[in-house]
């Protein structure tokens, strides 16, 4: 998607090989416009699919998830990093290592947020190791729901994610896809 690769020309910041900054307009500061057109666009691929609900991880990716979910006119259902003490309903977890932070935490949902029904649309800001969306795609069969796919603003396909998620049978929508970091820049 031009929209987001020339605002990731732009704005974006490369830390290193395998870091791309985007704080200014994505998981810190957030340009609500720019989102809501990356959101719109995210509904419409994968429109007409029969997704009940739109699947997000904590925090990044809420924004995007968001803006899905209303041009789906679904809900959207976030997924916890951290366990709630008002969370007194029975949950599903699983544990998730996440390579940017370098720990491990267990991705929480609530059962009353999803049933056997449910055809699932996991939206999230990256897809790199692949770790976070292979966690919610755990959740989301333990609960024997269907997965619809994963859509995420930015993949670094250089990295394994979108093998481990296309490895068992998911679908990947990424708006833009970064090849490698050279020299300090993006190449896509």
């Amino acid at each position: 998607m031009k929209l987001l690769e020339d605002k990731i020309l732009n704005e974006g910041i490369v830390l290193g090989q395998d870091i791309l900054k985007v704080d200014g307009f994505i998981n810190h500061q957030i340009d609500v416009s720019f989102m809501e057109e990356l959101g719109k666009d995210m509904a419409e691929y994968f429109q007409g699919q029969g997704i009940t609900k739109v699947f997000t991880i904590e925090s990044s990716g809420i924004a995007p998830a968001v803006f899905t979910a209303k041009y789906l006119n679904v809900p959207m259902v976030i997924l916890k990093k951290q366990a709630s003490k008002n969370l007194k309903t029975q949950v599903w977890q699983t544990e998730v290592v996440s390579y940017t932070k370098d720990l491990s935490y267990e991705l929480t949902l609530a059962k009353e947020y999803i049933s056997d029904t449910d055809h699932i649309l996991i939206v999230d800001d990256f897809l790199a190791n692949g770790e976070a969306a292979t966690g919610a795609v755990r959740l989301i069969r333990k609960a024997h729901a269907t997965i619809a796919g994963v859509g995420v603003l930015i993949e670094k396909s250089f990295q394994p994610g979108r093998e481990k998620l296309e490895s068992q049978g998911i679908s990947v929508y990424a708006q833009a896809q970064i090849r490698d970091f050279e020299n300090g820049k993006v190449r896509f």
